[in-house]
């Protein structure tokens, strides 16, 4: 297989894939708090409970489809029909003023998630050599974020030359359709996933290695704190950012990811993989304590963004190669689908209890929350 910068072709595939999906994704994810005030009048505790509805929906198909990885060694058909429910539901949000069908349709695109992260990661891990994962991730992520800078660029300029906001959803269906067409060329070596006449793959939480177990324990209870950006921009509204600018504000957020990732990233492959996750969980401790402790301004928003674009191009990648490095290669697809099922099921209960703990007392409790927890998730990866 050809080699690109020291990564196989299939990283760079993947990564075109996720970049098209994140552009359509990422065109109406900071327009859709507005969207939720907007049609359904709604606060942050509805915002909660959608989005942490559909993340744990999308968490539950991951430990099913990481499984279907290694039971068959092929990635490929997950991720087509991953790809594709999302490229449906997102247009058709626009279509809908209840919002119980906007629920159903935002679980619609986390099922296409569940479906399609853990055959993809595993895929991704296999096809490199272990010592360079942490490189490889972030080269992938760095995708990711790219899609996500133009998709809300160009979500920024059809607003501003007059399109309304359910003109853009429905305009997602373009880019979605392209990435569904490119996941057709994604070539997979052989059974990658699988091994011939290998006993069944254990999938039961008692029987993973203990490292695994408590790396994670840890990250759940990290997920539980982690606030979700939708909250984060919800504060960005409030400190005086215009619609017009919100997307604009998160395209420069995903622009500092997409720059720092792949470097980043690397200095877990040439240091400790599991210790550095731990220094980015600690600069998410210090971005929401700073959220909570700075007055709302337009200049303190940009700031902790700023921040944050570091702590998630530092981290992201590198959690995943940690998974990698904790089970083996042919349990690679069950490890994802076990590290997205715990991240997502934590993520229900933290989103929805910060919209309760915002709407009860205040923005500023609710951060000063998410950090206490997180502070605790770090010192348990440090108790290794």
């Amino acid at each position: 297989m050809r080699t690109y910068f020291g990564l196989p072709q299939t990283v760079f595939i993947l990564g075109a894939v996720s970049f098209l999906n994140d552009a359509a994704s990422d065109a109406v994810y900071p327009l859709l708090p507005l969207f939720f005030a907007a049609t359904f009048a709604s606060g942050p505790q509805l915002l909660g409970l959608i989005e942490g509805a559909a993340n744990a929906t999308a968490a539950l198909m991951q430990l099913v489809s990481g499984r279907l990885y290694d039971k068959t060694g092929r990635a490929k058909p997950w991720m087509i029909a991953g790809y594709t429910l999302p490229a449906l539901s997102r247009p058709l949000i626009a279509l809908t003023s209840l919002w119980p069908l906007v629920l159903a349709l935002r679980v619609l695109d986390r099922i296409g998630k569940g479906l399609r992260s853990a055959p993809r990661d595993a895929l991704l891990a296999a096809s490199v050599a272990p010592e360079k994962r942490g490189y490889a991730f972030g080269v992938h992520r760095s995708a990711d974020h790219a899609g996500a800078v133009v998709g809300p660029l160009v979500a920024a300029a059809l607003i501003a030359a007059g399109w309304s906001i359910r003109e853009v959803l429905v305009a997602t269906l373009i880019p979605g359709v392209l990435c569904v067409l490119l996941t057709l060329w994604v070539k997979e070596e052989g059974r990658v996933g699988a091994v011939a006449n290998a006993p069944a793959i254990d999938w039961r939480w008692r029987t993973l290695p203990i490292p695994f177990r408590q790396f994670l324990l840890a990250t759940g209870l990290f997920a539980i704190a982690h606030v979700s950006n939708m909250f984060m921009l919800l504060r960005a509204k409030d400190a005086g950012v215009t619609d017009a600018q919100m997307p604009l504000l998160w395209a420069a957020f995903s622009a500092g990811a997409m720059l720092l990732s792949p470097k980043l990233s690397s200095l877990g492959d040439r240091f400790s993989h599991w210790r550095w996750v731990a220094v980015g969980r600690v600069g998410y401790v210090v971005v929401a304590l700073l959220f909570a402790i700075l007055p709302a301004t337009p200049l303190s928003i940009a700031v902790l963004f700023a921040l944050y674009a570091i702590v998630i191009a530092a981290s992201e990648g590198v959690e995943k190669a940690v998974v990698a490095s904790l089970v083996p290669k042919a349990q690679l697809g069950t490890a994802f689908g076990w590290f997205h099922l715990v991240r997502g099921l934590a993520i229900l209960p933290g989103t929805a209890a910060f919209g309760l703990i915002w709407g009860a007392t205040s923005p500023m409790v609710a951060f000063a929350v998410s950090a206490a927890i997180a502070t605790v998730s770090v010192l348990m990866l440090l108790r290794r």
